[in-house]
């Protein structure tokens, strides 16, 4: 029997799949290819007891399109000597007391990664090498259902406005290295972006809200963004898959039509996460077919 039929694809929900029989440190391309598919469709795939080096995390992620250097957080740029396409994501420290990674052991607020730029990256993979007994556990909302979720008079409502997209803080809520803090989501940095979008494969349509600091609904009166803004996420948490996480789970979401957000855990605890980013293929497109 070939590789590829002894997959198996285990749906955890309305949201996520746990993918079975695979070992990503030596995958076909016929396994590659089922993996995709099964992707497109759950939007979150959970991969268990792997055993991957940075080398082997690197040539599975390349798999789906170009990787980009890590992200500009709090704690600046964060990567494993010798492989600036792997970020770190941890809250210990060296021995000289600086973090070997970013985002630390505070909660991590509901954010879609990067959605500040003009090409947001198209997914993220994080692979557990380090895990603290308690917390830290990372939960997935589906932003096709939150939309499928929202009254039809609502959907229609924001389907032609545009979102911008703060740059300001990182989804720890701190400033990002470089910038400036503001208070004003009319006049802070970031980028717009359609507020109902088109996946480019599914071609389903899916909210993105990039994250809640900052946020701001172009052309509206602030206080009238605030409210509509307050008004749409109270459909967020629609669907949910929270991750509790074991060593050797690596986990690959589509950053397209899902957001993400991280229990905080015991500062003393110890967490070593990689992470890479795929690069955005293009700018989030404005969808043309809603929810039925």
């Amino acid at each position: 029997m070939s590789a590829v039929l002894e997959m198996k694809v285990r749906p955890l929900g309305v949201i996520g799949a746990e993918i079975q029989g695979v070992d990503l440190a030596r995958t076909s391309e016929r396994e590659i290819q089922a993996i995709k598919q099964a992707w497109y469709r759950h939007d979150v795939l959970v991969f268990r007891n792997q055993k991957l080096s940075d080398d082997h995390l690197l040539g599975f992620s390349r798999h789906f399109g170009t990787l980009d250097s890590p992200p500009n957080q709090g704690a600046g740029r964060k990567s494993p000597p010798g492989y600036p396409d792997v970020y770190v994501v941890s809250n210990v420290l060296d021995a000289q007391g600086e973090p070997i990674g970013a985002l630390g052991d505070g909660e991590a607020a509901w954010h879609t990664d990067m959605s500040y730029i003009a090409q947001p990256p198209d997914a993220s993979m994080l692979y557990s090498l380090e895990i603290p007994a308690h917390g830290g556990d990372t939960s997935f909302a589906s932003m096709k259902a939150a939309l499928a979720a929202m009254p039809k008079a609502l959907v229609q409502r924001i389907r032609n406005l545009d979102i911008k997209h703060d740059g300001t803080y990182d989804s720890g809520g701190y400033v990002r290295k470089g910038m400036t803090a503001s208070k004003d989501p009319r006049t802070s940095v970031g980028t717009p972006h359609p507020l109902v979008i088109e996946h480019p494969v599914s071609k389903m349509a899916a909210l993105y809200l990039g994250r809640r600091l900052n946020a701001y609904i172009m052309g509206l009166e602030l206080a009238d963004s605030e409210r509509l803004l307050d008004e749409i996420w109270s459909y967020v948490e629609s669907a949910v898959y929270r991750h509790r996480w074991a060593v050797g789970d690596l986990v690959l979401w589509d950053n397209r039509t899902t957001m993400h957000k991280r229990d905080a855990f015991d500062p003393k605890a110890r967490r070593v996460m990689h992470r890479t980013q795929i690069r955005g293929s293009g700018a989030p497109a404005r969808a043309t077919a809603l929810p039925v």
